[in-house]
């Protein structure tokens, strides 16, 4: 047999094995003891402390029992107790703390301190994998006391490094990338290459030689699966420990390394009739030209932008939490400022410094840089929604738009039609000050146009009644062969056969993908960037929940549980990146532009808004040079200037400044060839590398079994202190106590909510559903004035389709064939009448299941009961002694024993057991003896 089907090739993300620490110390030697959860792997990490400045740690690479690591730990408690016996807290070996992970290592102008994770909170869960928040950590200083030189800025430098607080906002997991997207996570590694050691065994091209995923695919001899476990190599522009991981990342086994981001993480349920569905917003803050507001705008010279962040919403069906076989759904966008040499003016104290062009690009290399960064991350269309005020009596925020108008115009002459940046501009500002003003249903609009251009992520293929409405024109639905035949289409450029191939294999599952970014930006990318990404993000929901089966129609209505529980993760989400970046919450929040918010909410705004200008006053300079020391832009060397003496940081930012860099291409081509050829997908997840892969025989093996790691059986818990009970609930936290409808889709209309609906006065013009407003309100201002704020406040350019088409309602005619649509409608199959081979096949069946019963042979006869009178007799029935066995008699003598005279002695079985457990929670408790640790 020569024609053989293709194995089923599983992925499985490698867990960590290191998710508890002990740090014990001696004299001479700090020793980290990482176990698991059960703690029946242990690895040991030994670091000198004789050494003042430099760090010198073995770590053997080696796995220990529990027997052995008690050894080990007796051993080296005997070897540094005093030869008396006497022992004081200096000799021996004590424990210092407990913790659950490696920060990392950080040396100023003394010796090296250790940062470890002391406290942690589990925030979310994505299928099996949990996502933790760091709730504590600890510095420990490692050289000894006695060889220590001391530094008279040492501790200026600590005090400044404390001073970013590691327990608000820094995430991890164990199991999960959590620097990348799920769609990327998703994808089939295409190389091995690890970033720490520079050894790959494939070219890390697209185009060359024939990679090793394609080499499995060419086998002969086919296996039903096969499975690995991998750990791919992170998104270094996401992980911010990524300075302090450096010293020992080429050292260390993988499973001491975490990788912690920044930005936010939140979770809620929706439930849907008792159907759970989780909805995941994921903030990354990027830690690239990263800072705080006024000392931190525009870009540097390598396109890196100032508060970029990427915000992933992930939509999954709790039916199925593996991440193979389970239905997921993600949508990204991201936010960051204009990209160009800008800055604003903080040398006078006034409310609104003025925006200033720093540096001329006359070909926009800077521009260039950054967008070529986004096509290689998130493919093609780059989508920009820009909110910066068009049209102002003195010029202000109006520059920005010029500048980004002029570059984006610049940028396309230089790429073809089907593959250009898409631009659009929208004074939302202006426009929210209106009377009648609408402008979350001109957000909606927006977003259902951009949503419509770039997609989402899906883990399978939608439900057959759905994929009508998710892929009116083709253009929602990108499923992995229609993507794959539209790279060769009207493209210019000769595609290599070998990018096809891996591009058709991108993904391992069926379902679709998202090509192209929404990239909204304002001024500072707050206030009026979070009420965008708000209406996007709620845009996008309805195409998730619809292609997950939940809705008929991709819409969601304004004041329903679903959209109010969005609007409070978007809440939370907005205000903790406003708290990173400008020094305080949201001033104008969602309710702001919907014209919802009360009266009283002034009085905050104003608040915030001081609190934001002395923030950024008198504290932004302090912590700018907190961040440039944690990320490691700077680093203090002795004899050098410190690094509260510098003036400004713009050379640390920008290199290229103080040094010379020679092009690699021409500055008419600002793109890069390999992303340019893997386009519309993104190079990043075509070219996908893993730092590891090791075949498992199955999914149960302790190093890929996530479902043992989540559950945890060997831990006794409580219902309610399970995360799935502590996570907002729509029905507990939004749901009204007294109502019938419990859809979380049903609008709930309460007093002074709903304004839109209930003030409005033409009531024959239809409105989308993203403006809250039902389908028979309209807004106060008419068609005619609609368009003239149109044509002012709006610009759209190099986009394929620039009017905005709102979302329309189809027309209802009632009919037999719309109240019982046929099978194929519904399902896209029809019954059909059996052919004589499967009703032969099912007689076969049926004959087989007969045969392997050994019914008797009475029992095949059909009996006829007659009713004899109508009131039958009363038969008695005789029921005979059952036949107990001695050994149940005696089980049971022996439970009526222990009620009247008490327990008996153990056996030696459970003795042994009992001392087994005895000895665990002496080494859990740190207390070093002959027996037990």
């Amino acid at each position: 047999m020569d024609n053989k089907q293709p194995p089923t090739i599983i992925f499985h993300p490698i867990i960590s094995s290191i998710q508890k620490i002990a740090l014990y110390e001696t004299k001479s030697r700090f020793y980290l003891m990482g176990s698991n959860n059960t703690q029946t792997r242990f690895r040991v990490l030994k670091i000198d402390r004789q050494e003042p400045r430099e760090l010198w740690l073995v770590d053997d690479k080696m796995e220990y029992t529990q027997d052995e690591i008690i050894e080990l730990v007796n051993m080296i408690d005997q070897g540094n107790r005093s030869k008396g016996g006497n022992r004081s807290k200096s000799q021996g070996l004590a424990k210092v703390v407990s913790a659950f992970g490696i920060v990392g290592f950080i040396r100023f102008l003394e010796g090296y301190y250790l940062i470890l994770v002391t406290k942690r909170r589990r925030v979310a869960v994505i299928g099996h994998h949990t996502i933790y928040k760091i709730e504590d950590t600890t510095m420990i200083y490692i050289p000894n006391d006695s060889v220590r030189i001391f530094h008279p800025d040492e501790q200026r430098y600590v005090k400044m490094f404390q001073s970013i607080d590691l327990n608000s906002n820094f995430y991890f997991s164990y199991s999960y990338d959590l620097t990348q997207t799920l769609q990327t996570n998703s994808a089939a590694p295409k190389h091995i290459k690890s970033e720490t050691t520079n050894e790959s065994t494939s070219q890390n091209t697209v185009g060359n030689d024939e990679d090793f995923f394609n080499m499995w695919l060419s086998r002969k001899n086919w296996q039903k699966s096969d499975e690995y476990g991998i750990r791919s190599n992170p998104h270094r522009r996401f992980v911010w420990n990524d300075h302090l991981l450096k010293p020992v990342e080429k050292d260390l086994h993988r499973d001491w390394i975490l990788y912690i981001t920044h930005g936010f993480v939140g979770q809620s349920n929706v439930s849907i009739f008792g159907r759970s569905m989780y909805i995941i917003l994921i903030a990354r803050r990027s830690n690239r030209y990263a800072g705080t507001r006024f000392l931190k705008r525009g870009a540097n010279c390598k396109g890196d932008v100032a508060n970029e962040v990427e915000t992933e919403q992930i939509v999954h069906d709790s039916a199925v939490s593996s991440l193979h076989n389970g239905r997921f759904s993600s949508f990204v966008q991201m936010r960051g400022s204009v990209p160009g040499y800008w800055s604003q003016d903080i040398s006078k104290m006034v409310p609104k410094p003025t925006i200033s062009c720093v540096l001329a690009d006359p070909f926009f290399e800077c521009t260039g840089a950054h967008f070529n960064e986004l096509l290689k991350r998130y493919g093609a269309p780059i989508i920009i929604l820009n909110l910066v005020k068009k049209r102002e009596k003195k010029k202000h925020e109006s520059i920005l738009s010029e500048e980004m108008f002029d570059a984006v115009e610049y940028l396309n002459q230089f790429l073809p039609l089907h593959h250009q940046i898409q631009y659009v501009s929208f004074d939302m500002a202006r426009m929210n000050k209106g009377k009648t003003a609408n402008v979350m249903g001109r957000l909606g609009n927006i977003a259902n146009n951009a949503v419509l251009k770039t997609g989402i992520f899906q883990s399978q293929e939608p439900y057959y009644n759905q994929r009508r409405v998710l892929n009116p024109s083709g253009s929602v639905r990108r499923s992995h062969r229609e993507m794959t035949s539209s790279i060769t289409k009207g493209s210019d450029v000769e595609v290599n056969p070998l990018i096809e191939d891996k591009i058709r294999d991108l993904f391992l599952t069926k379902g679709t993908v998202q090509t192209g970014i929404i990239r909204t930006n304002c001024v500072d990318c707050l206030d009026r960037t979070n009420t965008a990404q708000f209406a996007i993000g709620k845009c996008a929901l309805g195409y998730q929940l619809c292609a997950l089966g939940v809705l008929e129609q991709p819409k969601l209505e304004f004041d329903s549980d679903c959209v109010r529980m969005l609007e409070e993760m978007y809440e939370d989400h907005g205000d903790t990146l406003a708290l990173q970046y400008g020094g305080s919450q949201l001033v104008h929040r969602i309710k702001t532009y919907r014209k919802t918010a009360p009266w009283t909410s002034q009085g905050n705004d104003i608040m915030q808004t001081l609190s934001r200008y002395y923030s950024n006053t008198f504290s932004d300079q302090e912590k700018q040079h907190t961040i440039n020391l944690f990320l490691g832009v700077f680093v203090p060397q002795e004899g050098k200037p410190p690094i509260w003496e510098m003036l400004t940081d713009y050379y640390l930012h920008n290199k290229v400044a103080v040094e010379y860099r020679r092009r690699n291409r021409v500055l008419t081509q600002w793109w890069d060839d390999k992303v340019y050829k893997c386009l519309p997908y993104a190079y990043n997840q075509v070219a996908k590398t893993c730092s590891e892969m090791i075949q498992v025989q199955h999914s149960q093996e302790e190093m890929v079994d996530i479902y043992y790691d989540y559950h945890r059986p060997f831990e006794l818990n409580q219902l309610a202190d399970i995360y799935a009970y502590q996570v907002s609930h729509s029905v507990r936290d939004f749901m009204p106590h007294f109502t019938t409808n419990f859809s979380p889709f049903a609008v709930r209309i309460r007093p002074g909510r709903r304004r839109e609906e209930t003030s409005s006065k033409n009531a024959n013009i239809r409105n989308p559903s993203m403006t809250g407003q039902s389908s028979t309100s309209s807004n106060a201002s008419s068609a005619s004035s609609s368009v003239d704020t149109s044509s002012d406040d709006e610009d759209s350019r190099h986009g394929s389709d620039s009017q905005l088409i709102p979302l329309k309602e189809p027309g209802e005619v009632m009919s037999f064939e719309s109240l019982f649509p046929s099978m194929r409608e519904v399902y896209g199959v029809e019954p059909q009448i059996p052919r004589r081979s499967d009703l032969i096949l099912y007689k076969r069946y049926v004959m087989m299941g007969r045969n392997s019963t050994h019914h008797s042979d009475h029992s095949s006869l059909r009996s006829k009961m007659v009713q004899q009178a109508t009131f039958p007799d009363v038969v008695p029935v005789r029921v005979e002694l059952p036949k107990v066995s001695d050994i149940s008699v005696s089980i049971y003598e022996q439970y009526v024993q222990r009620g009247r005279n008490g327990g008996f002695a153990p056996s030696p079985m459970d003795l042994h057991l009992y001392e087994k457990y005895a000895r665990q929670q002496q080494m859990i408790l740190g207390v070093p003896c002959r027996e037990a640790f």
